[in-house]
């Protein structure tokens, strides 16, 4: 399961990233990389959301443990 929440900790890292770059130079590294409507570039919005839904759970779940 660790290796999942480091994937999935990854995808949310980039999307970050891509936000931060959207953001600050008007840049979307993943349609410049993957084409603007393809396939390819929903799929990786799509992961990239159910990573961040996920690191939600996992955060939550981290604070109930120390608690």
């Amino acid at each position: 399961m660790e290796s999942l929440q480091k994937i999935l900790l990854v995808l949310t890292i980039v999307g970050a990233i891509n936000w931060g770059l959207v953001g600050l130079f008007d840049i979307n590294l993943v349609t410049a990389l993957f084409g603007s409507t393809t396939f390819l570039t929903r799929m990786i919005y799509t992961l990239i959301a159910i990573a961040g839904i996920v690191n939600i759970g996992i955060l939550f779940n981290h604070l109930e443990e120390t608690e």
